[in-house]
């Protein structure tokens, strides 16, 4: 009853007249989307700060474009282009892990977490003890920590509003008052750009047809990550920390057509579903206008041109990326966090060539079979645990080659 009860307080609150805005990861997929909505209702938002890790062009840009009070560029060698794009301006510049962490944690009505993978972490639970709104995009902080994160969400009085489609979805068909007649959560997923090739097919697969998506328009390492079909993974243990129910609650549905976002099976018989094209805008928006809706001009849903949706139960054979992060699930401990930091290190491998496609889960559960698993007492320990897992897979990626 404490999910509902918080859930039910925060919804109470008036939104304030105009939202002070933080984006961290502002020229990625999501940070863009985000921006795009902005500027449809700029004079409901106030840009606080933008941030990114290299494209530092593109920040300038942004940060000129929503007046923003501060850039902050993750890599430090491109503090003085940053500063010099920016000069004149009057937006702060600022470079490094530190400055990023120090704007993330500056208090401001809602922060977008989008930066992609565990370096997401720390920024975030700096937002998080700001007490702010947080829409979290970045599914990796609570992979890796998620009930320390949590205590930091309740100790901190924030916010977190699920921006990933499917937890998104969930959210929205959530009944809060009745968390106990949940009977189970079904994520669905698209299946990836290899849903009907073999193993051995996938075996030679290139680095372009693993990044080209059928349904959405993502980076890099989520693309990858959804043709392994590891990112459904990931989220399968964020769904398990975002809502009240146990492991065994969540399933997963491969739903070629990404039209319905996941569904919340009840107790009563009833099974409740969101449906939309598939736009991370819409998510976004939900979280952005929360707990208000935030209109835009979306891409209407047309069924009756769509004409049949499928599902079919996932193959665990064939994709075991979904094997492994059952089990870690399940195991608990660190082994979320060891899935999470093997894997960063194997898509990264792979996009540049230094393993095959299939290698990418084979290198993750080598590294799962013989990395011992922690119990983390405090959120240093995560970051010394995800430190050491990478530094054992770049070892064992170079005794495999």
């Amino acid at each position: 009853m404490e999910f509902a009860a918080r859930i039910a307080e925060r919804a109470a609150l008036k939104n304030p007249a105009t939202k002070r805005i933080t984006i961290l990861g502002s020229t990625g997929s999501i940070g863009v989307s985000t921006l795009k909505l902005i500027r449809e209702a700029s004079e409901d938002f106030d840009v606080e700060c933008l941030t990114a890790h290299n494209n530092v062009s593109l920040l300038a840009q942004q940060a000129i474009e929503f007046s923003a009070k501060r850039a902050v560029i993750g890599n430090a060698s491109l503090y003085e282009t940053l500063k010099q794009a920016l000069s004149g301006t009057g937006i702060q510049a600022e470079a490094g892990e530190e400055a990023l962490i120090d704007a993330a944690g500056t208090p401001v009505d809602w922060v977008m977490s989008a930066i992609v993978g565990a370096a997401g972490l720390a920024p975030t639970l700096a937002a998080v003890k700001t007490g702010a709104t947080i829409a979290l995009a970045n599914k990796e902080s609570l992979v890796c920590g998620g009930d320390l994160v949590l205590d930091n969400v309740k100790k901190c009085g924030a916010t977190l509003l699920p921006v990933d489609s499917e937890h998104n979805a969930i959210f929205q068909v959530f009944d809060t008052h009745q968390t106990e007649m949940v009977e189970r959560l079904i994520l669905t997923a698209s299946g990836g750009p290899f849903l009907n090739l073999t193993r051995a097919d996938m075996r030679d697969v290139s680095r372009e047809q693993a990044l080209a998506h059928p349904n959405w328009d993502m980076g890099a390492k989520i693309s990858i990550d959804s043709a392994t079909m590891m990112n459904k993974g990931l989220e399968l243990i964020e769904a398990y920390h975002l809502f009240p129910v146990e492991k065994d609650q969540i399933d997963i549905l491969v739903h070629p057509q990404s039209v319905v976002h996941s569904l919340v099976e009840y107790r009563d018989g009833s099974t409740l579903a969101q449906m939309g094209s598939p736009d991370m805008r819409t998510p976004i928006s939900y979280a952005l206008g929360w707990p208000n809706r935030h209109a835009f001009k979306a891409q209407k849903l047309e069924l009756g041109k769509i004409g049949t949706l499928t599902f079919m139960d996932p193959d665990f054979e064939r994709f075991p990326a979904l094997r492994l992060a059952k089990s870690a699930l399940k195991t608990g401990k660190s082994a979320p966090a060891v899935l999470n930091a093997a894997n960063e290190i194997a898509v990264d491998a792979f996009l540049k060539g230094r393993i095959g496609f299939l290698e990418i889960s084979e290198t993750v559960e080598e590294v799962l079979n013989k990395i011992d698993f922690v119990t983390f007492n405090e959120i240093a320990d995560i970051f010394e645990e995800n430190r050491r897992v990478r530094a054992y897979t770049q070892t064992a990626l170079e005794q495999r080659s």
